[in-house]
């Protein structure tokens, strides 16, 4: 077949849960189920008023923030941008990012590049609490 097809909140399991968030965080990695070779793509729902758990940084991948829906604001490095529905926010390797819901909860696809193959945990280092107030 030349081509994948899968319905990201029907075919992917919710593994938010293992990310010690709040109880109704979503995560969804898509790569591996869309059998993805040269990206990486997830969706993730924050429920409103709450923040990621984690900020991490990429060794080598590079990501893009786009905001399906709701609003929030993304901290990369030390800076802090508000984002609203269909912003997008490229994030170059080597820079630490977070992010945080709004009042009406903050919807994103996530879109990285390069795929980071079999052990993508080689490439990520992540903090709990990362952004503190």
């Amino acid at each position: 077949m030349p081509f994948t097809l899968r319905n990201i909140k029907e075919d992917l399991e919710d593994i938010g849960h293992r990310f010690d968030g709040p109880p109704d965080l979503e995560f969804r990695a898509a790569t591996k189920a869309l059998e993805l070779e040269e990206s990486a793509l997830s969706y993730q729902r924050v429920p409103a008023g709450c923040r990621f758990p984690y900020g991490h940084t990429h060794e080598t991948q590079e990501e893009v923030y786009v905001v399906l829906r709701g609003s929030g604001r993304m901290k990369v490095d030390d800076q802090i941008v508000e984002v609203t529905e269909w912003d997008a926010v490229r994030v170059p390797p080597g820079s630490w990012r977070g992010y945080e819901a709004g009042p009406d909860g903050l919807e994103i696809l996530v879109i990285g590049a390069p795929n980071l193959g079999e052990n993508p945990r080689e490439d990520v280092e992540g903090r709990r609490d990362w952004w503190a107030d």
